[in-house]
Protein backbone atom coordinates (compact mmCIF):
# COMPACT_ATOMS: atom_id res chain seq x y z
CA UNK A 1 0.00 0.00 0.00
CA UNK A 2 1.04 3.28 -0.70
CA UNK A 3 0.23 5.58 2.22
CA UNK A 4 -0.28 9.42 1.86
CA UNK A 5 0.67 11.75 5.22
CA UNK A 6 -0.80 14.66 5.48
CA UNK A 7 1.22 17.52 7.62
CA UNK A 8 2.29 21.02 7.42
CA UNK A 9 5.40 21.39 5.08
CA UNK A 10 7.15 23.75 6.92
CA UNK A 11 7.84 22.07 10.18
CA UNK A 12 8.63 18.57 12.20
CA UNK A 13 5.82 18.93 14.21
CA UNK A 14 4.10 15.79 15.36
CA UNK A 15 4.03 14.97 11.75
CA UNK A 16 7.53 14.12 12.47
CA UNK A 17 7.18 11.28 14.76
CA UNK A 18 5.19 9.37 11.62
CA UNK A 19 7.79 10.27 9.62
CA UNK A 20 10.36 8.56 11.22
CA UNK A 21 8.07 5.23 11.37
CA UNK A 22 7.89 5.50 7.55
CA UNK A 23 11.81 5.73 6.82
CA UNK A 24 12.29 2.82 9.56
CA UNK A 25 10.11 0.88 7.72
CA UNK A 26 11.41 1.63 4.34
CA UNK A 27 7.25 2.47 3.48
CA UNK A 28 6.14 3.79 0.32
CA UNK A 29 5.00 7.07 1.42
CA UNK A 30 4.02 10.55 0.03
CA UNK A 31 4.07 13.49 2.36
CA UNK A 32 1.40 15.37 0.25
CA UNK A 33 1.66 18.37 1.67
CA UNK A 34 5.51 19.51 0.65
CA UNK A 35 4.38 18.80 -3.16
CA UNK A 36 2.99 20.81 -5.56
CA UNK A 37 -0.65 21.56 -4.79
CA UNK A 38 -0.47 19.20 -1.88
CA UNK A 39 -1.46 21.57 0.97
CA UNK A 40 -4.12 22.96 -0.71
CA UNK A 41 -5.13 19.27 -1.37
CA UNK A 42 -4.84 18.85 3.09
CA UNK A 43 -7.15 21.91 3.58
CA UNK A 44 -9.54 20.54 1.41
CA UNK A 45 -9.99 17.14 2.86
CA UNK A 46 -9.71 19.20 6.32
CA UNK A 47 -12.82 20.70 5.36
CA UNK A 48 -15.10 18.61 2.90
CA UNK A 49 -18.64 18.54 3.85
CA UNK A 50 -20.10 15.28 4.68
CA UNK A 51 -17.12 13.17 5.05
CA UNK A 52 -17.15 10.34 7.89
CA UNK A 53 -14.12 10.44 10.15
CA UNK A 54 -13.25 14.53 8.99
CA UNK A 55 -9.44 15.13 10.63
CA UNK A 56 -9.53 17.87 13.22
CA UNK A 57 -5.88 18.85 12.29
CA UNK A 58 -2.75 17.76 10.79
CA UNK A 59 -1.50 14.84 11.13
CA UNK A 60 -3.49 12.66 9.26
CA UNK A 61 -3.36 9.50 7.26
CA UNK A 62 -4.56 8.36 4.11
CA UNK A 63 -4.30 4.75 3.72
CA UNK A 64 -6.58 3.26 0.99
CA UNK A 65 -10.13 4.33 2.17
CA UNK A 66 -9.53 4.88 5.31
CA UNK A 67 -8.69 8.26 6.78
CA UNK A 68 -6.81 8.56 10.30
CA UNK A 69 -5.86 11.43 12.34
CA UNK A 70 -3.75 11.54 16.00
CA UNK A 71 -0.29 11.00 15.78
CA UNK A 72 -0.81 8.11 18.29
CA UNK A 73 -4.00 6.68 16.42
CA UNK A 74 -1.59 6.77 12.77
CA UNK A 75 1.37 4.67 14.59
CA UNK A 76 -1.00 2.15 16.00
CA UNK A 77 -2.38 1.56 12.88
CA UNK A 78 0.69 1.62 11.28
CA UNK A 79 2.87 -0.68 14.22
CA UNK A 80 1.50 -3.68 13.16
CA UNK A 81 1.47 -3.09 9.25
CA UNK A 82 4.85 -1.97 9.49
CA UNK A 83 6.47 -4.26 12.02
CA UNK A 84 6.86 -1.51 14.55
CA UNK A 85 4.69 -3.29 17.01
CA UNK A 86 4.49 -6.91 18.29
CA UNK A 87 2.10 -8.96 17.46
CA UNK A 88 0.17 -9.75 20.14
CA UNK A 89 -2.45 -7.20 21.87
CA UNK A 90 -0.96 -6.78 24.72
CA UNK A 91 2.20 -5.59 23.29
CA UNK A 92 0.61 -3.89 21.07
CA UNK A 93 -1.19 -1.99 23.48
CA UNK A 94 2.05 -1.60 25.85
CA UNK A 95 3.49 0.15 22.49
CA UNK A 96 0.46 2.48 22.16
CA UNK A 97 0.54 3.46 26.15
CA UNK A 98 4.45 4.74 25.56
CA UNK A 99 3.64 6.60 22.41
CA UNK A 100 0.41 8.18 24.27
CA UNK A 101 3.14 8.95 27.12
CA UNK A 102 5.35 10.47 24.48
CA UNK A 103 2.67 12.81 23.27
CA UNK A 104 1.65 14.20 27.21
CA UNK A 105 5.42 15.15 26.90
CA UNK A 106 5.53 16.43 23.63
CA UNK A 107 2.48 18.76 25.11
CA UNK A 108 4.73 19.75 27.86
CA UNK A 109 7.52 20.86 26.27
CA UNK A 110 5.43 23.05 23.54
CA UNK A 111 3.67 24.70 26.53
CA UNK A 112 6.82 25.88 27.88
CA UNK A 113 6.90 28.52 25.32
CA UNK A 114 3.22 29.16 24.78
CA UNK A 115 1.79 28.38 28.30
CA UNK A 116 -1.27 30.91 28.12
CA UNK A 117 -2.79 30.37 24.30
CA UNK A 118 -0.99 29.04 20.89
CA UNK A 119 -2.76 31.82 19.32
CA UNK A 120 -0.63 34.10 21.00
CA UNK A 121 3.08 35.15 19.94
CA UNK A 122 5.90 33.65 22.74
CA UNK A 123 6.41 37.95 22.89
CA UNK A 124 3.25 38.44 24.57
CA UNK A 125 3.89 35.24 27.11
CA UNK A 126 7.35 35.17 28.16
CA UNK A 127 6.79 35.68 31.60
CA UNK A 128 4.17 32.82 31.93
CA UNK A 129 6.41 30.83 29.51
CA UNK A 130 9.52 31.57 32.30
CA UNK A 131 7.40 30.39 35.29
CA UNK A 132 6.18 27.58 33.22
CA UNK A 133 9.73 26.51 31.60
CA UNK A 134 11.25 26.58 35.32
CA UNK A 135 8.68 23.78 36.36
CA UNK A 136 9.13 21.84 33.50
CA UNK A 137 13.61 22.24 33.71
CA UNK A 138 12.97 21.38 37.56
CA UNK A 139 9.98 18.30 37.84
CA UNK A 140 8.30 17.46 35.07
CA UNK A 141 10.88 16.75 32.17
CA UNK A 142 12.99 14.69 34.99
CA UNK A 143 9.53 12.77 36.15
CA UNK A 144 9.27 11.53 32.34
CA UNK A 145 13.18 10.78 31.80
CA UNK A 146 13.30 9.15 35.19
CA UNK A 147 9.99 7.17 33.62
CA UNK A 148 11.38 6.08 30.42
CA UNK A 149 14.55 5.31 32.24
CA UNK A 150 12.88 2.79 34.70
CA UNK A 151 10.88 1.15 31.33
CA UNK A 152 14.44 1.03 29.77
CA UNK A 153 16.26 -0.78 32.40
CA UNK A 154 13.46 -3.40 32.51
CA UNK A 155 12.78 -4.26 29.11
CA UNK A 156 15.02 -7.20 28.90
CA UNK A 157 16.92 -5.29 25.92
CA UNK A 158 18.11 -2.18 24.41
CA UNK A 159 14.09 -0.54 23.43
CA UNK A 160 11.67 -0.07 25.67
CA UNK A 161 9.92 -3.16 24.89
CA UNK A 162 12.73 -5.36 24.72
CA UNK A 163 15.15 -6.80 21.55
CA UNK A 164 13.30 -5.13 19.18
CA UNK A 165 12.29 -1.09 18.20
CA UNK A 166 9.32 -0.58 17.79
CA UNK A 167 7.70 2.89 16.71
CA UNK A 168 7.96 4.05 20.45
CA UNK A 169 11.52 3.98 20.44
CA UNK A 170 11.53 5.70 17.36
CA UNK A 171 8.89 8.78 18.99
CA UNK A 172 11.20 8.88 22.01
CA UNK A 173 14.00 9.16 20.05
CA UNK A 174 12.47 12.31 18.69
CA UNK A 175 11.49 13.93 21.65
CA UNK A 176 14.76 13.80 23.28
CA UNK A 177 16.42 15.26 20.22
CA UNK A 178 13.95 17.94 20.51
CA UNK A 179 14.69 18.60 23.92
CA UNK A 180 17.96 18.64 23.19
CA UNK A 181 17.53 21.70 20.46
CA UNK A 182 15.53 23.58 22.73
CA UNK A 183 17.24 23.13 25.94
CA UNK A 184 20.52 22.11 25.35
CA UNK A 185 21.84 22.52 29.11
CA UNK A 186 18.93 20.59 30.86
CA UNK A 187 19.49 17.67 28.17
CA UNK A 188 22.95 17.32 29.04
CA UNK A 189 22.18 17.35 32.77
CA UNK A 190 19.22 14.44 31.68
CA UNK A 191 22.08 12.67 30.23
CA UNK A 192 24.21 12.29 32.73
CA UNK A 193 21.34 11.31 34.85
CA UNK A 194 19.82 8.60 32.40
CA UNK A 195 21.97 6.47 30.72
CA UNK A 196 19.74 4.24 29.10
CA UNK A 197 18.01 6.98 27.46
CA UNK A 198 21.14 8.35 26.32
CA UNK A 199 22.41 4.50 24.43
CA UNK A 200 18.65 4.66 23.23
CA UNK A 201 19.38 7.60 21.38
CA UNK A 202 22.38 6.90 19.76
CA UNK A 203 21.46 3.16 19.07
CA UNK A 204 17.90 4.97 16.51
CA UNK A 205 20.16 7.36 15.43
CA UNK A 206 22.52 4.51 13.95
CA UNK A 207 19.76 2.62 12.62
CA UNK A 208 20.60 2.48 8.51
CA UNK A 209 17.05 3.87 7.66
CA UNK A 210 16.92 6.32 10.29
CA UNK A 211 20.40 7.54 9.88
CA UNK A 212 19.99 8.22 6.16
CA UNK A 213 17.08 10.10 6.67
CA UNK A 214 18.76 12.57 9.20
CA UNK A 215 21.34 12.79 6.42
CA UNK A 216 18.47 13.68 4.12
CA UNK A 217 17.43 16.56 2.84
CA UNK A 218 13.47 14.98 3.80
CA UNK A 219 14.73 15.93 7.56
CA UNK A 220 13.01 19.22 8.13
CA UNK A 221 15.40 21.36 10.90
CA UNK A 222 14.63 22.05 14.10
CA UNK A 223 13.01 25.50 13.93
CA UNK A 224 11.32 28.52 16.03
CA UNK A 225 8.15 27.63 14.21
CA UNK A 226 7.67 24.27 15.18
CA UNK A 227 6.63 22.39 18.77
CA UNK A 228 10.97 22.78 19.51
CA UNK A 229 11.91 26.11 19.88
CA UNK A 230 15.44 27.22 21.46
CA UNK A 231 14.65 30.45 23.36
CA UNK A 232 18.11 30.80 25.58
CA UNK A 233 16.42 32.45 28.08
CA UNK A 234 14.13 29.22 29.18
CA UNK A 235 16.92 26.92 29.55
CA UNK A 236 17.74 28.20 32.92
Amino acid sequence: MRYELYYWPQIQGRGEFVRLAFEEAGADYTDVARTPGGEDKMIRLMQENGAKTPPFAPPFLKAGKLLIAQTANILLYLGERLALAPKPQAGRLWVHQLQLTVADLVVEVHDTHHPIASGLYYEDQKAEAARRAEDFREQRAPKYFAYFERVLSSSGGPYLTGRRATYADLSLFQVVAGIGYAFPQLSKRLAKRHPNISRLQSRVAERPRIAAYLNSERRIPFKETGIFRAYHELDG
